[in-house]
């Protein structure tokens, strides 16, 4: 069973946010991590970037698959997790902790459109 966090917002297509003030955290989830396998690139977004909702802002690439990034928020990205660039196996040791960017939120109401924990267990155990 993949790892699930409280507290984070999930979405469909396996992305999660960590909400911090008005910034928040997205990466793939432990779900995703381990249906792609070994990850062996990140393609990330440039920072000031403008991200939608449901819209593609990466990609991530394992010896299996590629699998676009779709963010669950709008915002601006204000950072990229630049360790991925060189090892992003670190995604595959623990998904949660590795973010790909960071953003500010322009729109909190967004996430009412996210599932909860409990909701994405559900969902993935369909």
């Amino acid at each position: 069973m993949a790892k699930v966090i409280e507290g984070l917002y999930y979405s469909e297509s396996h992305e999660y946010v960590k909400v911090e003030g008005d910034y928040g955290y997205i990466g793939i989830t432990d779900y995703a991590q381990n249906a792609l396998g070994n990850v062996v690139y990140v393609d990330m977004p440039e920072v000031d970037d403008e991200i939608e909702a449901e819209g593609e802002f990466g990609a991530v690439e394992s010896v299996k698959a590629a699998s676009d990034l779709i963010s669950p928020v709008s915002g601006t990205v204000v950072e990229v997790n630049d360790k991925l660039e060189d090892t992003p196996e670190l995604i595959n040791q623990d998904a949660y902790a590795n973010w790909i960017i960071k953003v500010e939120l322009s729109d909190k109401g967004e996430l009412d459109n996210l599932m909860d924990a409990k909701a994405y267990e559900e969902f993935c155990n369909k």
